[in-house]
C-alpha cells in the first residue's frame, strides 16, 4: 500500500484535475470510443472515459499498478504492458490512445512512439514533460525506479517540444499542439523566454496526433510559442 500513496498526495491529485479539465475544454470526438489507456499508474484518469461510455483497456508497466487499476475498476480490461518492450500480439489497435504522463518516462522514445503508432486506429492524445528550446533534443534523465510514478527502467527524458512534434509526424499525416494550456504552473503558456519558476522545475505540452485531420480552434497544426488557459 505504501506505494500506491505516491499517487495520493493532493499535489498529484490536483494536478490530474487540471489535465482532465484541459481535456474536457479541447471538445474532441471521445464519446464511445474504444479507448487503450498506457502507462495508467492506479487509473486516476480512467473515470474521464468511463463516463463518456468508453471501451476501455487500462495499462501500466507495473503490475502493482495494474492490480489496484483492477480493485478500482473490476469490470473493465485491464493488463501490464510495458511499451519500451514488443506490444503483444494479440493486443489490437484501438480507436483512441491516451498516454498523458507516459513519454517523459521512457529511455528510448522514438521507438516507444512507433509502437503507441501502431496500437491507435484513430488519434493519439499525448501529454508530456518537455525541455524548452527551439531545437530537436531527447535529453535522457535518470529516473528513480523505486518510485511507482517514474520511470519503469530508470531511464526518462525531457525532449523539446520540437523533437516531440516532429517524431509524431513520422506516424501520423495530422499532428496538432493544443492552443491553450491547463491551468496549472507546469503547463507554460509562454515558450519563447528562460522556464517560469516552479517548485519541480518540471514543463509540460499536450499533443493531438491523428489519421484523419481533425477541425478544432482549439488545436493548432504548428508548434505555436504563446498559448492561452483553458
Amino acid at each position: 500500500m505504501m506505494s500506491i500513496n505516491f499517487f495520493l498526495n493532493d499535489s498529484y491529485q490536483r494536478h490530474n484535475r487540471r489535465r482532465q479539465e484541459h481535456l474536457a475544454s479541447l471538445a474532441l470526438p471521445l464519446a464511445g470510443k474504444r479507448v487503450l489507456e498506457l502507462g495508467a499508474g492506479i487509473g486516476d484518469h480512467t473515470s474521464f472515459f468511463l463516463d463518456r461510455n468508453c471501451s476501455l483497456t487500462v495499462t501500466d508497466a507495473r503490475e502493482e499498478n495494474v492490480a489496484y487499476v483492477r480493485s478500482r475498476y473490476p469490470n473493465i480490461n485491464t493488463r501490464v504492458l510495458d511499451i519500451e518492450t514488443i506490444v503483444p500480439p494479440d493486443l489490437h489497435a484501438h480507436d483512441v490512445v491516451y498516454a498523458y504522463g507516459l513519454l517523459y518516462h521512457l529511455g528510448d522514445p522514438g521507438s516507444s512512439l512507433a509502437r503507441i503508432a501502431s496500437l491507435t486506429a484513430e488519434m493519439l492524445l499525448l501529454e508530456t514533460c518537455v525541455s524548452f528550446g527551439a531545437h530537436e533534443a531527447v535529453n535522457l534523465v535518470n529516473e528513480d525506479t523505486t518510485d511507482p510514478t517514474q520511470a519503469a527502467h530508470g531511464m526518462g527524458c525531457r525532449p523539446t517540444r520540437l523533437w516531440v512534434f516532429n517524431s509524431l509526424k513520422l506516424h501520423f499525416p495530422h499532428v496538432y499542439i493544443t492552443r491553450t494550456q491547463p491551468w496549472h504552473e507546469e503547463f507554460p503558456i509562454d515558450w519563447r523566454s528562460t522556464p517560469p519558476a516552479n517548485t519541480t522545475g518540471l514543463y509540460r505540452s499536450v499533443f493531438v496526433a491523428s489519421h484523419r485531420p481533425i477541425a478544432s480552434t482549439f488545436l493548432a497544426d504548428h508548434l505555436v510559442d504563446v498559448q492561452d488557459r483553458q
